[in-house]
């Protein structure tokens, strides 16, 4: 009996275990499932730790929805210098760096034509929305593709894309070269604006909100704060010596009345409070609803800089009651814009991410009060000093043809008529330069294997250096030092305190959650190709992030 009993339990075994291994049948997934939508944000200015200075007064709906409801990188930095808005907003957008993308600055020397150019110029277009001439703008200065030139290009420019911002280059620089159209705010009389880059004419609708007059209606209440002022506890009392005014203004405290005053143009003003967040929100849903995006068989693309938080920070500086009434506004108005998205395509059928261009530093005399090391570097007089050192020791000539984003641009053709060696003027720079307590080094940009400057921080150097649109020489200054002015703040750095900026990922596609390993700013548009099963622009560097995608 035993050998028949073992013979049927091993038949029974063969069966099922060839039933186990047969292939199951399956309905093959025939279409690959898409956003209806994609949002990406900047925040301009915005410092990491806005996000959980301010969180207990923050609404459900804005900043507290997206942590919680998406995915969050709480180790998000730059890895280039100068931190500046053109260079944040192409890195964002291309997944590259100011070395590969061209975009070292909101301006640079240009040593050929020997002038300065500003990152988004460009003669050969036309204004359209208005007579001035700030729509003399496109993206032909941007090197390389964005992740929404790519969207357009795997869809066969079936998808729309928009990009909006008060600031021309937050808008023009997102959306790309093959854009549908991008949008910027016209102080000179108070309109959204465009060039012949994108179109000949307004659309209707933009006319039409423009018709509305919409600045004019918001500066009228004026600027009091949302919440009782003893309530900002998060901030330093109001009225700092080291704050500046609004133009018109005698004091830096609130209320700010916002009253037209002589040779005040308010539409400009309008820029340094909340109600250009508004505005612009405003703008935005304008266009989503006009443009009807969301609404075709194809995923469209919508850009959105908040410019106000960085016109504010730059006036009143991280720890003022203006930056944090400004922060629990734009909440108010990225909610709104959360909201309208839900009612219009559906929650779950768009995908948000938000990050900023840079961070920014505290105001030295902040620091100061506080007993900490800080302070403005005087690079006018610096100079001028080493235009003197560079006189005395090699003759006659004007050796420096400019300086901007901390570099000096040193007059090749003197060199090269005075028979003398890059390394000899660098020398002299140097040491004149070293002469400041507050100056760390003075990078040889043609030798960066030649530096004293950790590794960590000569990446930044390197993958912020274009040999076509940098400059000669690098001056770093210590932590918490900057060129800049007696009121305010500025940024640009290689510090954490301008690299480290929120990086929120929400919606379809995205799994809640957080981490803190490292993530760059160029993993921005390698993590959303991702998302949408299309290539990364050609000029990334930077790779998908692990842990978003659900």
């Amino acid at each position: 009996m035993l050998p028949k009993i073992s013979l049927s339990i091993l038949f029974f075994f063969v069966l099922t275990t060839a039933f186990a291994q047969k292939p199951k049948t399956t309905t093959a997934q025939t279409t690959l499932a898409k956003p209806k939508l994609v949002v990406g944000i900047v925040v301009d200015q915005m410092r990491y730790d806005y996000l959980y200075r301010y969180y207990d007064k923050y609404t459900s709906g804005g900043f507290k929805r997206l942590m919680n409801e998406g995915f969050n990188c709480r180790n998000n930095h730059y890895d280039y210098a100068p931190t500046v808005t053109a260079a944040g907003h192409a890195a964002i957008f291309t997944g590259s760096v100011p070395a590969v993308d061209g975009i070292i600055g909101n301006e640079w020397f240009d040593q050929k034509y020997n002038r300065s150019v500003y990152c988004v110029e460009d003669s050969t277009v036309k204004t359209v929305g208005a007579n001035s001439k700030a729509g003399l703008m496109s993206p032909k200065n941007l090197l390389v593709s964005t992740i929404t030139d790519q969207l357009k290009i795997a869809n066969a420019h079936q998808s729309k894309t928009i990009g909006i911002a008060l600031k021309d280059r937050g808008a023009i620089l997102p959306a790309g070269h093959t854009a549908n159209g991008a949008y910027w705010f016209d102080s000179k009389d108070g309109s959204w604006i465009t060039s012949s880059f994108y179109m000949n004419d307004l659309p209707q609708w933009v006319k039409d909100f423009n018709a509305k007059k919409m600045p004019q209606k918001y500066m009228t209440e004026g600027w009091k704060t949302l919440l009782p002022i003893e309530q900002y506890t998060e901030s330093s009392i109001d009225n700092q010596p080291y704050e500046s005014k609004l133009a018109g203004e005698t004091n830096p405290v609130f209320p700010h009345e916002l009253v037209a005053r002589a040779g005040v143009n308010l539409l400009e003003v309008i820029r340094t409070t909340p109600f250009g967040n508004t505005l612009t929100k405003d703008f935005a849903l304008a266009a989503l609803e006009n443009e009807n995006l969301g609404k075709g068989s194809k995923t469209d693309f919508l850009t959105v800089s908040f410019s106000s938080t960085d016109y504010v920070g730059h006036s009143f500086g991280p720890n003022s009651i203006e930056v944090e009434d400004t922060y629990l506004r734009l909440d108010k108005d990225i909610a709104e814009m959360l909201t309208t998205l839900d009612k219009t395509l559906g929650k779950n059928n768009y995908v948000v991410f938000l990050s900023a261009d840079h961070g920014v530093a505290d105001i030295p005399g902040f620091w100061q009060n506080n007993k900490l090391p800080a302070g403005i570097f005087d690079r006018s007089k610096a100079l001028t000093e080493i235009k003197t050192a560079l006189k005395l020791a090699f003759g006659e000539g004007e050796f420096v043809r400019a300086e901007d984003n901390s570099q000096i641009y040193l007059n090749h053709a003197l060199l090269s008529e005075k028979k003398l060696s890059f390394s000899q003027v660098y020398e002299v720079v140097r040491e004149t330069l070293l002469q400041h307590d507050e100056v760390t080094d003075v990078v040889d940009l043609h030798n960066l294997g030649n530096t004293t400057l950790p590794n960590y921080q000569l990446n930044f150097i390197k993958n912020g250096y274009n040999p076509k649109r940098s400059g000669d020489i690098s001056v770093v200054l210590n932590p918490s030092w900057f060129s800049g002015y007696k009121t305010g703040t500025t940024h640009g750095s290689l510090y954490r305190y301008d690299t480290h900026v929120p990086l929120l990922f929400f919606g379809w596609g995205v799994k809640a959650g957080e981490t803190t390993s490292r993530t760059n700013i160029s993993d921005i548009a390698p993590t959303v190709a991702d998302l949408l099963n299309i290539l990364e622009p050609n000029g990334s560097v930077g790779g998908v992030i692990s842990g978003v995608k659900r």
